[in-house]
């Protein structure tokens, strides 16, 4: 049998489960012969799902999940009553190492509960981050936290930057990523308490490449690789980039078909203007994968399409062939050390 890169997937999570979730393990498993794919969840329903594609039957395995934690449920509480859910069978998959990642489109908070309380924390990582990937003017950059810890301490936002480090240098490519921390100005005297404390620690951190501080507005034009902050400033910016995105295309698209003159301009340039935004494309980069756990955790968006799904499925086969918790493991010993 091959060795397969395993990813347990929510199958029952956002709101186009199952029908969005199942189309894209199938195009995953059509994609790259080297993951296979466990969908938890209500195993009729899937394997009707499953009946309308041709697909490496080896490659997708459904785990029966009877029960399904909704979005409005008190996470914790979810988490520990609900053994049966497709979350909680599909972390338990991590858990037990019979999986090396999950993926779900499901609750945030019962998948950032579970993680931790089922996968648990590598050692010596203080709070894992949620850690996506937004798109720049050169590529793209890890904005990291976007949503899991709003009340982050100084130590907790310089793990962030190492963390980032290790996953922009060993999945993204990118040799020795600039770190900023994202501020209201560029000079080091500003901000406010959180990040006037974390800065001269960013700055005296030996193992990374810190720029300084970042405004909103250097982040598109790519200035920073590695976009730290806490969770409340996180998850604005990161909202805001799909807003604007999602009404900048609207807009253009609306122009372009104002009078016959702009028709036709928009037929000469629809090839080229169609690649360009496909760079500003959120659901192209996956979701975000949840940094400094004991195995891959990834939360997509909650209305993910099938190829949304599809590449998060596939971020976890580079997660795990770079050893990417190894090697934050090591980060995070050097620095106890």
């Amino acid at each position: 049998m091959a060795e397969y890169v395993n990813v347990a997937v929510d199958a029952m999570g956002g709101d186009n489960a199952p029908e969005q979730i199942v189309k894209g393990a199938v195009e995953a498993v059509g994609e790259d012969s080297r993951v296979r794919v466990f969908l938890t969840g209500q195993e009729e329903i899937i394997k009707k799902e499953l009946s309308g594609y041709t697909y490496n039957h080896e490659q997708i395995e459904i785990v029966d999940a009877p029960d399904v934690i909704g979005t409005a449920e008190p996470p914790v509480m979810a988490i520990r009553k609900k053994k049966d859910s497709s979350i909680v069978r599909a972390l338990n998959l991590v858990k037990d190492g019979t999986c090396d990642a999950y993926v779900s489109a499901g609750s945030t908070g019962a998948t950032l509960v579970g993680g931790q309380l089922i996968v648990g924390r590598i050692k010596g990582v203080e709070r894992p981050p949620l850690a996506p990937l937004i798109p720049t003017e050169k590529g793209c950059a890890l904005l990291v936290d976007c949503g899991a810890n709003v009340d982050a301490r100084p130590s907790h936002l310089v793990q962030f930057a190492k963390m980032g480090s290790v996953y922009m240098e060993s999945v993204m490519g990118v040799h020795n990523p600039k770190v900023g921390i994202v501020n209201i100005g560029a000079e080091e005297e500003k901000g406010n308490a959180l990040v006037k404390e974390t800065f001269p620690l960013l700055k005296n951190c030996p193992d990374i490449h810190f720029i300084g501080s970042i405004e909103a507005r250097d982040i598109p034009a790519g200035l920073a690789d590695v976009v730290v902050c806490e969770a409340f400033v996180g998850n604005v910016i990161l909202k805001t980039y799909e807003g604007v995105g999602a009404t900048l295309i609207k807009q253009v698209k609306a122009g372009m078909m104002t009078s016959l003159r702009s028709k036709v301009g928009a037929l000469l340039v629809k090839p080229a203007l169609k690649a360009t935004l496909k760079t500003f494309d959120l659901e192209q980069y996956g979701g975000a994968p949840m940094l400094g756990l004991n195995g891959l955790v990834v939360k997509t968006h909650g209305s993910s399409k099938s190829i949304e799904i599809k590449n998060s499925i596939l971020q976890c086969i580079t997660f795990k062939e770079q050893n990417i918790n190894q090697k934050i493991k090591e980060k995070i010993t050097m620095e106890e050390n």
